[in-house]
């Protein structure tokens, strides 16, 4: 067990003689010396390891994890994601005030590819994680000597791009001797909901959407989670994308926000398009044959043109009846493709109260859960089940730094952290990135046999990772 007692203390915590500083430094310092700190679990290899390396007296798990969120209003972390298409960093409070929200967009790489491309976002994360991480720290009036922790996602994403947000944070880290909390994208897009919702209390539901995931999860406190649903081949964000590239849409604010606005100009009776996996009663989702649909719709209209890679014919240049087609298509994908969560979600809901029928919430969040007609549709889901439908502003629910900052805060606050790492890394050195990691178990009723589902599981989940550890207790 790595005890921080030694580099807490031996670390300068006043650098200015300022009274308030001194006594919040005081406070951070009191804080990380009581709260028994953990090696934290996601930066260690395996479970074996993981569980090998804890003992049952260095944890510190038995408090309420939904103790009131306002306390220890003194502390600051920052937090860092490049686990896609943005690079982003925030500081935030634990008393849930924003200090700084930056944002870097590919807009244009995915307008030029039509989607990620994986080393070319490494490249633009590259080129401005810096600058992104110094005016988040700037519009915070704040330095790194100001903070308590820094956050950092480490999985699920790309590699590549998650390699690029650690290997930023552990630099700071290690040149300021701040712990580092390794942060779970997915639960981040879940957890900042209780930042917005400040009387959003364990157990809740999540349904947690963007290009890359379709997750339906029960959340039961900070680190335990039940998968109820998640995608079998692609995300909703992906047919999204797709169709809207196929539609020669502007691509430059993503397939979601693109297809809603021509949507509203079409027919979403005109295009009969099959609801996804209706013969199976379960909570997972299934894309991929909605955009085989989708592409022999356009094909039989006639406007395979716009299916081009350079998109010869933009819907900008299209006739006005070229347009009315492809509006139709887009306004019928939609009607489907929210049809189909709309049904998962109305299963998984059930399922979840039957584990816990307190739940009163269900949370809506990933860059999804921007578009207005998926929250309309939704929230009258959840209102024919007496529950409530909590949804973070847009700019919460694409990829941001908020998020990661406040989860990394939960954890922190009861102990959930690594260490500061060494000032000075070799360049070579192999980082533990989790680009498949699944966020909680699966639910009995609802395990797949989907070749996709067993092969996407690379690392051990986040939930039983923390469990594993929590039965090392006496």
């Amino acid at each position: 067990m790595v005890s921080l007692a030694a580099s807490t203390l031996s670390r300068n915590f006043f650098p200015n003689p300022s009274r308030s500083c001194t006594v919040r430094a005081l406070r951070i310092t009191l804080l990380r010396l009581h709260s028994k700190p953990t090696t934290w679990v996601p930066f260690m290899p395996s479970l074996k390891s993981f569980s090998a390396h804890f003992s049952a007296s260095n944890l510190n798990m038995s408090k309420s994890q939904n103790e009131t969120l306002g306390s220890q209003d003194d502390l600051v972390v920052l937090g860092i994601e490049t686990s896609c298409d943005d690079t982003a960093a925030a500081v935030v409070r634990s008393n849930g005030e924003i200090l700084s929200q930056v944002v870097s967009s590919q807009a244009d790489l995915l307008a030029r590819y039509g989607g990620v491309a994986p080393k070319m976002a490494e490249g633009a994360h590259m080129q401005v994680i810096d600058q992104v991480v110094q005016d988040a720290l700037d519009k915070a009036s704040l330095t790194e000597r100001d903070l308590s922790a820094i956050a950092v996602t480490i999985g699920p994403g790309l590699s590549l791009c998650l390699r690029v947000g650690v290997q930023k944070a552990r630099k700071i880290a290690g040149s300021h001797n701040l712990p580092i909390v390794g942060v779970h994208h997915m639960e981040a897009h879940a957890l900042v909901a209780r930042l917005i919702e400040r009387d959003l209390q364990f157990p809740f539901m999540a349904l947690l959407i963007s290009g890359g995931h379709n997750l339906l999860i029960l959340a039961r406190d900070l680190g335990h989670y039940i998968q109820l649903g998640t995608t079998i081949d692609d995300a909703i964000g992906e047919a999204y994308d797709k169709t809207a590239k196929w539609l020669g849409l502007d691509m430059r604010r993503s397939g979601g926000p693109a297809i809603e606005e021509l949507a509203r100009e079409g027919n979403a009776e005109a295009v009969k398009f099959s609801t996804p996996m209706k013969q199976h009663k379960d909570c997972n989702f299934s894309y991929a044959g909605l955009k085989t649909q989708v592409r022999l719709a356009i094909e039989s209209r006639s406007i395979k043109e716009a299916m081009c890679s350079n998109a010869k014919i933009p819907i900008s240049s299209a006739s006005s009846e070229d347009r009315s087609s492809r509006a139709d298509i887009a306004a019928s994908f939609q009607r489907v493709a929210v049809l189909h969560l709309e049904e998962r979600c109305e299963r998984a809901i059930e399922w979840a109260l039957k584990i816990e029928p307190s739940i009163t919430h269900l949370v809506v969040s990933g860059g999804v859960a921007s578009n207005q007609y998926v929250r309309a549709r939704l929230d009258q889901v959840v209102r024919k089940k007496n529950l409530q439908l909590v949804c973070p502003p847009p700019g919460l629910c694409t990829d941001n730094g908020v998020m990661v900052a406040w989860t990394g805060l939960e954890h922190f606050r009861i102990g959930r952290y690594d260490p500061p790492p060494p000032a000075n890394e070799p360049e070579d050195y192999v980082y533990d990135l989790r680009p498949r990691w699944p966020l909680g178990e699966e639910y009995s009723e609802g395990r797949s046999e989907a070749r996709s589902l067993r092969t996407a599981r690379i690392h051990p989940s986040l939930t039983s990772l923390i469990q594993a550890s929590m039965q090392q207790q006496p």
